[in-house]
């Protein structure tokens, strides 16, 4: 690219960005230096080819030309325990204290489609998040807090269509028009059995139900975003930052296919699809890989799969700093850490942010600590100056060469995958690397070479393998009391005696009768759960229609 063209494209990203709405700030240094809001070459430099300018193709350095000087980042905390009117309490001292938006945690039966009450929940209610087992439970959790106005982000995904059905009701509840609910729904199946093992049917019937959430949500909820892939998981159960994004993008392409397959519009059903990424502790290869899933998403939404529109390549996407990162030891450096990471994050230009707490690898965050991982994204935003510039490693050599690089690796991966499925599509590639355990093996072997390193001492761990000495006091932790499964399990009772059964048998019979017929299962679904139909009853009434998957042994 010689000199004319980079003083073309940046006359072209000047004529938007003096178009755009710009937040009023002060943007300038702490010494009162003024700021440009992007920096980009001054001579010819072939670079400016695959980076570009900000909200323009291929969006290296950003999908909007103003980055946060429009729009800060949402800061999104992610909180949930024990009962739903805890985690409310939670969630108001969040939104009161600036948080800008809602992350839901539930709790492992929930996460597994099971009611407080089964067997298999016994010591589980409410101790990894809320518990949720009907719409009833939903409305509380949301009480006094507006379902029209605010963003509500929920990480789930094996009965993660099941509890929209009930967020939706409980919504519906508070009168508000579903029409206009925003949010998203994490709904990635295809990271579970890569990673996280939070499934309940074989993948098909999962793909199935995800597939009809997308053709009712383009129609019936066009702001809500239904499906948010995810690679945190990935990366926190051993992944390279290069494993993180291949796989992920793939899980996102093949959720593409399903769509197209749909009969959906790219242009239209695409940009309801959303990304999850962890932050973890190498700060130049963060930004790095974030930076590259923009611009392999981009290119691939149009070479590979038509997207003609801008929304329809951009990728947007949330970041929570690396739970695995933080340690028992010494557990205030996570403070630390978790501030670095965050950095990372955003500038990478991270469209969300959630900062975990320095105890979260103890147990739930309490609210001190939760409030300390709130107030390191507010420090970032208000006094770093990190929102005065666009992408402002842009153009580094370093940066720009990680860039590169783990661009080219992520396509040497596409390519394994696509190879795995035998016909060129990535879904079947996806589902033939999940029933072999191919993606199983290739975490497996990266947790393990970074585990030999740390025991070696190759890779270092402050408080863990280097600087072990000092103070090591013990931090007061929250502790989720019996007394919440024993209340969550009687109130299910109560509520499972004071309905309708009738309503419920004949709208669980409707939604079976759709699934068998091959018919879209989401209006029956929501009529199931504004009859109070419990999730395990819902999850349940596809078991002998569908199965239930069982992880293939691998050695």
């Amino acid at each position: 690219m010689d000199a004319e063209n980079i003083a073309e494209g940046r006359a072209r990203w000047q004529q938007r960005y003096a178009a755009a709405r710009i937040a009023e700030r002060d943007y300038t240094t702490l010494s009162g230096m003024e700021i440009e809001p992007v920096y980009g070459p001054t001579e010819a430099d072939a670079r400016m080819e695959r980076i570009g300018w900000p909200g323009e193709y291929p969006y290296t350095r950003g999908i909007h030309p103003t980055g946060y000087r429009g729009k800060p980042w949402t800061i999104r905390q992610f909180a949930g325990f024990g009962s739903a009117l805890q985690t409310n309490e939670r969630y108001k001292m969040i939104l009161a204290e600036g948080g800008g938006g809602l992350s839901v945690a539930f709790d492992m039966p929930t996460l597994m489609g099971r009611d407080s009450d089964d067997p298999r929940s016994l010591g589980e209610v409410g101790h990894c998040g809320v518990a949720i087992d009907s719409a009833a439970d939903m409305a509380v959790l949301f009480d006094g807090i507006d379902l029209a106005e605010i963003t509500t982000s929920m990480t789930i995904s094996g009965p993660a269509v099941p509890v929209w059905c009930m967020y939706v009701v409980a919504a519906e509840r508070q009168g508000a028009d579903s029409r206009v609910l925003n949010g998203t729904l994490q709904t990635d199946i295809f990271k579970e059995y890569i990673a996280q093992k939070e499934w309940i049917y074989p993948p098909e019937p999962h793909l199935k139900l995800i597939g009809d959430l997308m053709e009712y949500v383009s129609t019936e909820m066009p702001a809500y975003k239904p499906l948010s892939v995810s690679g945190y998981h990935i990366r926190e159960a051993g992944a390279t930052a290069a494993q993180e994004l291949a796989f992920t993008l793939a899980d996102g392409f093949g959720y593409v296919e399903l769509g197209k397959s749909r009969g959906l519009d790219v242009d239209r059903f695409v940009p309801g699809l959303s990304f999850f990424f962890d932050a973890h502790i190498d700060f130049f290869e963060e930004i790095a890989k974030l930076r590259a899933a923009r611009r392999i998403w981009a290119r691939w939404m149009r070479e590979v799969y038509g997207a003609t529109t801008d929304k329809a390549q951009w990728l947007r996407f949330h970041t929570q700093t690396a739970g695995v990162s933080l340690t028992a030891q010494q557990p205030e450096n996570n403070i630390v850490r978790t501030a670095v990471e965050a950095l990372a994050a955003v500038l990478a230009g991270t469209n969300s942010l959630h900062t975990n707490a320095l105890d979260e690898v103890l147990a739930l965050p309490s609210q001190k600590a939760a409030q300390i991982a709130l107030r390191t994204q507010q420090v970032l935003a208000e006094e770093t100056g990190v929102l005065n510039v666009i992408d402002p490693l842009g153009g580094s050599w370093f940066v720009e060469a990680l860039t590169d690089r783990l661009e080219d690796e992520a396509e040497r991966i596409f390519a394994r995958i696509r190879e795995l499925g035998g016909d060129g599509t990535m879904t079947s590639g996806l589902l033939r690397g999940i029933e072999d355990g191919w993606f199983i093996g290739e975490i497996a072997d990266s947790a393990f070479s970074f585990q030999v390193a740390l025991e070696k001492g190759d890779k270092r761990v402050v408080g863990v393998n280097v600087h072990t000495g000092g103070v090591n006091d013990q931090v007061d932790i929250l502790r989720i009391s019996h007394e919440v499964e024993v209340e969550q399990r009687a109130l299910l009772g109560k509520r499972r005696a004071a309905r309708d059964q009738s309503a419920v048998d004949a709208a669980i019979g409707r939604m079976v009768s759709a699934a068998q017929n091959a018919e879209n299962v989401i209006p029956a679904m929501l009529d199931a759960a504004r009859a109070e139909a419990t999730l395990g009853e819902i999850c349940g009434a596809f078991k002998p229609l569908w199965g239930e998957y069982r992880e293939p042994a691998r050695f």
